[in-house]
């Protein structure tokens, strides 16, 4: 074999265990043994990749085949972003290695009565001491709604900012107020983790049980359990600083995306989200070899599970 040999599910680390993400922008990546390197005009910086749970690509980033061949090996979700890393565009290999989570998931999206049990379990986990087993989904996207309204109005009061509404516009950031493009950046960076692990635990992105049309409707779903928690602090603790300042607003994306970065570490978000999904998909603890095991089998129409790699014709 030319070069290292790829390594084993059981090398890698586990998502709970990994760093949150890396944002890179103009810059060459390559790779150099095990680590991948990102390269511009002030030198070359060595990436643990295998150590990492998302490689956000921003614009003028340049990916070998060898540095893409690496994440993939390592389980470290590639992700394709726009200018500000604000839009999403691709991603790449799951670190999970079996479909159980996501069998589980199509079971449960595709079953009425479970997908409105996991939508008010997910409900339940923003309205913590309520009862929320008999509500309907549209009591439910009330009670959200009015609790995001206080919350917005609660920060803006706190922190001295002007609010007015939330006012977002996929392909326009710059037109946004300083608040909204900060709640902007801050909620892209919840959702670009959420993916990550979403991937990585081998779920589909697009098997929402709130949310649904979209290729990442359960990342909303997901992303929603920690949006107000973390995200908002952030936005409005961020803004205020600035105009208490007196200075311009510059480069408000990248403070945002730093300030996320540090929030996701101290509250172990990453060990979150994976443990949450793992909850709101199956009703038994799954353990670690479980995820990455290595197993390809066949199915049959009797429920049993028969080994692959097998010549089943008859002598």
């Amino acid at each position: 074999m030319i070069g290292m040999p790829p390594p084993s599910p059981q090398d890698l680390s586990r998502a709970e265990d990994r760093l949150s993400f890396l944002y890179l922008e103009h810059c060459t990546l390559g790779r150099d043994g095990g680590a991948i390197t990102a390269t511009d005009e002030r030198g070359i910086v060595h990436i643990p990749v295998a150590s990492l749970s998302v490689l956000l690509l921003g614009p003028g980033t340049r990916v070998t085949h060898q540095a893409v061949t690496l994440a993939g090996e390592s389980g470290c979700c590639l992700v394709w972003v726009g200018e500000q890393g604000v839009r999403y565009y691709a991603h790449g290999r799951p670190l999970a290695r079996t479909d159980r989570l996501l069998a589980a998931q199509a079971e449960k999206v595709s079953n009425q009565r479970k997908r409105l049990a996991v939508a008010r379990q997910m409900y339940s986990m923003r309205f913590p001491g309520e009862d929320t087993s008999a509500l309907t989904m549209q009591q439910l996207r009330g009670k959200e709604g009015a609790r995001v309204r206080r919350i917005y109005s609660s920060m803006a009061k706190e922190h001295g900012v002007e609010w007015y509404r939330r006012d977002y516009r996929p392909d326009d950031f710059e037109s946004s107020d300083p608040i909204n493009q900060a709640l902007t950046a801050a909620n892209t960076c919840v959702y670009g983790l959420t993916h990550s692990v979403i991937v990585a635990l081998g779920c589909s992105p697009g098997l929402g049980f709130i949310h649904t049309g979209n290729d990442r409707s359960f990342v909303y779903d997901i992303a929603d359990l920690y949006k107000a928690e973390l995200a908002v602090p952030v936005a409005f603790e961020t803004v205020a600083e600035f105009q208490a300042s007196g200075k311009a607003i510059k480069d408000l994306s990248a403070v945002i995306r730093r300030r996320m970065r540090d929030v996701f570490k101290n509250e172990k978000l990453i060990a979150r989200i994976a443990v949450d999904v793992k909850d709101l998909l199956v009703d038994d603890d799954l353990p670690d070899d479980a995820m990455l095991a290595d197993v390809l089998q066949l199915w049959d129409e009797t429920g049993e599970q028969l080994a692959s790699g097998t010549n089943y014709a008859d002598e």
